[in-house]
């Protein structure tokens, strides 16, 4: 055990009123909302990488959190780091958490060596998840870190790197069914290009469209009943990333098969890099059959990179939520905070209290999409805006040919008027409920 968190009491429901900053102003896990639990809409989990590996550094400056698991480089403070973890698991409450491999283990002079680190930390963690109710979210490989990494994994024009990469997803893989994960994440932090001079972007895509079979297929031979999500993000580290955004990625998996098998694990971040909103990536990974989870953050909108802040726009998590619920909620993804400190909040309060605030915000968001639902307004809206397809005439329309078409145009019978979109009545109407 450690004494990191130790003056920090379990957090508890407080209400709106509550000024205590270590206090649940809107999250009450218990709350019926739409019938279903807030804690069971949410699916709150927390990012291990964020919270307890990273040490506060930034391209112009190095360390700046100082903790008692540093260096990370022995299973000693692995351990420890693992304890700190899982005390703060206790004191937020919340029902899941998530990990990379690097984030757990230390580094090992041979692939065998970090193996057995892993498997040691992975038994250590099954050992203190059999007496607490927090379960794991998902797993996933770490294939951006280190040099070996530094021309992608699966995608890599070596491969013997390929294969190292396939060694490792196998047994973060095996991992992750061992503890139960309810999903099993990929995120291509390499798997794009710096330049074109020395890229052959088909083969590469090739090579990880194949990857990603071979994912689905051990999958299958190992009984995972979870799900596998890639998760999309343009750019950063790569100059240009193949996961670039949703419409992006479904277009990949159409391609090698997969569409049926993938599902997505989309970032409010991400969206932003690639020129969206959070609200279009959901919408759009839902519409196409392939929304699966969420990583919950924000960037600075000043910086222009991926700053994975907290978040704190009611407005923006709000209709987030809204198109999460449309699509029928979570299922097995969840509410992940891949969110992190800024590099001088130093203290164990810090982090727990940007938690908490977090887990508010969203509370506060679903909450305000599932009035919004329950009202209608919005739904209403669409329906009269549609409801000329609904028509016999426009579904004959649809199955029809351009020459009836241009007949019953040309004959004068159809003359289109503009009609208005009624944007700002609508943007008034949500503001209502945030």
């Amino acid at each position: 055990m450690t004494t990191f968190f130790r003056d920090i009491a379990p957090i508890a429901y407080e209400g709106p009123s509550s000024s205590n900053p270590l206090a649940f102003r809107h999250y009450n896990p218990n709350e019926m909302v739409l019938g279903k639990r807030l804690e069971d809409h949410l699916r709150f989990a927390i990012a291990y990488w964020h919270s307890f590996a990273w040490e506060g550094g930034d391209p112009f400056g190095g360390q700046t959190l100082v903790r008692p698991w540093h260096p990370q480089n022995r299973m000693e403070t692995a351990k420890l780091k693992a304890d700190a973890a899982f005390e703060m698991f206790d004191v937020l409450g919340q029902p899941y958490f998530c990990w990379h491999d690097a984030d757990v283990r230390p580094e090992g002079d041979s692939f065998a060596e970090s193996l057995r680190n892993f498997e040691e930390i992975i038994e250590y963690f099954e050992e203190k998840m059999a007496s607490r109710k927090v379960r794991l979210l998902w797993g996933t490989a770490n294939m951006f870190s280190h040099r070996r990494w530094m021309s992608g994994a699966s995608t890599n024009p070596d491969p013997d790197v390929f294969a190292y990469s396939a060694a490792t997803v196998k047994t973060c893989m095996d991992a992750t069914h061992r503890l139960n994960g309810e999903n099993y994440v990929l995120w291509g932090g390499r798997e794009g290009y710096e330049t074109l001079l020395n890229t052959d972007m088909g083969r590469e895509l090739d090579h990880m469209g194949r990857f990603l079979n071979m994912v689905v297929d051990y999958k299958h031979k190992i009984g995972f009943k979870g799900t596998i999500l890639v998760e999309p993000k343009p750019q950063e580290p790569s100059k240009h990333q193949y996961d670039f955004d949703a419409a992006t990625c479904f277009g990949f998996l159409q391609k090698y098969g997969l569409e049926n098998e993938v599902k997505l694990n989309l970032e409010q971040g991400h969206a932003i890099l690639a020129g969206h909103s959070f609200e279009h990536e959901i919408a759009t990974a839902a519409a196409l059959g392939v929304f699966g989870s969420i990583d919950m953050n924000r960037n600075d909108y000043q910086s222009g990179w991926d700053t994975d802040q907290f978040p704190n726009n009611v407005p923006e998590v709000a209709l987030s939520y809204y198109h999460i619920l449309k699509a029928g909620g979570l299922g097995t993804g969840g509410t992940n905070f891949d969110a992190k400190l800024r590099r001088q909040s130093l203290d164990a309060e810090d982090l727990i209290a940007a938690h908490v605030g977090g887990m508010d915000i969203c509370a506060r968001g679903l909450k305000a999409a599932a009035a919004m639902l329950e009202d209608g307004g919005l739904e209403a809206e669409l329906q009269a805006r549609y409801a000329a397809w609904e028509t016999t005439e426009a579904k004959s329309m649809l199955a029809s040919d351009f020459d009836t078409i241009f007949a019953d145009v040309i004959s004068g019978k159809i003359n289109p008027q503009p009609k208005s979109g009624r944007q700002e009545v609508l943007e008034n109407y949500v503001n209502r409920f945030v």
